[in-house]
């Protein structure tokens, strides 16, 4: 979000389409898949929006297909029962050790 309040005009289309500017889009990630605004109308006519992420933009990460494809290794593993529970960190780290030294 910006320091400071911005003030601009949107010309309003047919069938009340409004486009917002390109760099507020990729600010807050309104160019994401499934990116909504959330409208609120107030008693003194202020039209308010604000950005509406299925995910929060913090959380994206998580739900690309690359970590989603590690998550779903993860799973198969724990199906398959190939994995190993380590009573300390140390217990861990030895193991680490041991699989990169084969």
């Amino acid at each position: 979000m910006t320091s400071s309040m911005e003030h601009r005009y949107l010309g309003v289309q047919g069938r009340g389409t409004i486009a917002l500017p390109a760099d507020v889009r990729r600010r807050l990630h309104l160019d994401q898949p499934g990116a909504q605004l959330e409208m609120t109308e107030r008693a003194d006519g202020v039209i308010e929006l604000r950005a509406a992420l299925p995910v929060p933009a913090d959380q994206r990460w998580f739900w690309t297909e690359r970590w989603q494809g590690r998550e779903r290794e993860v799973d198969e593993h724990i199906t398959a029962d190939r994995v190993t529970v380590h009573e300390s960190n140390e217990d861990f780290l030895g193991h680490l050790d041991q699989l990169e030294a084969e």
